[in-house]
């Protein structure tokens, strides 16, 4: 029988970092921390299936709803991800995975007005943070500022 997994809260804490990686691919353990605290009400200020997540979600080929069906039973990472690569549209080999995993994580904003959204959040939180570059230096760092954290 799989072990069920608790929900967590992220009103009182960020979800993983989108560094964290399950099966090779990163993203995945902090979209399955929004949306277990989105089915037990305490998703915060996160949103389960945004345009981060969808990153995730194009690349594997997986459908955000059965991917909450299958959380919403209470499975725990192992489990899911044994489900996603079973479920999965798009069958990765873990060379893909990791290139892509890489990938995202030195991915900039590329639009100008991506890049607009970006430093402007950067400018809020920590202008003199030279070292925020990637879409997931921005994300630790507004996770970490968020809950009290000082930049």
């Amino acid at each position: 029988m799989p072990q069920t997994i608790a929900y967590p809260d992220l009103t009182i804490r960020p979800p993983r970092s989108p560094r964290v990686r399950l099966g090779g691919y990163v993203i995945l353990p902090r979209m399955l921390d929004k949306g277990r605290a989105t089915l037990a009400g305490k998703n915060g200020e996160y949103n389960y299936a945004c345009p981060l997540d969808q990153q995730f979600l194009n690349f594997a080929g997986v459908d955000p709803e059965a991917l909450k069906t299958q959380l919403a039973a209470g499975l725990g990472d192992g489990a899911i991800l044994e489900w996603i690569e079973k479920n999965a549209k798009n069958c990765r080999h873990p060379a893909e995975i990791a290139a892509w995993s890489a990938w995202q994580e030195q991915r900039t904003p590329g639009a100008v007005e991506l890049r607009e959204f970006f430093h402007g959040i950067h400018a809020k939180i920590a202008p003199a943070r030279t070292d925020i570059v990637t879409w997931f230096d921005l994300l630790d760092l507004d996770d970490y500022v968020s809950f009290g954290g000082q930049p």
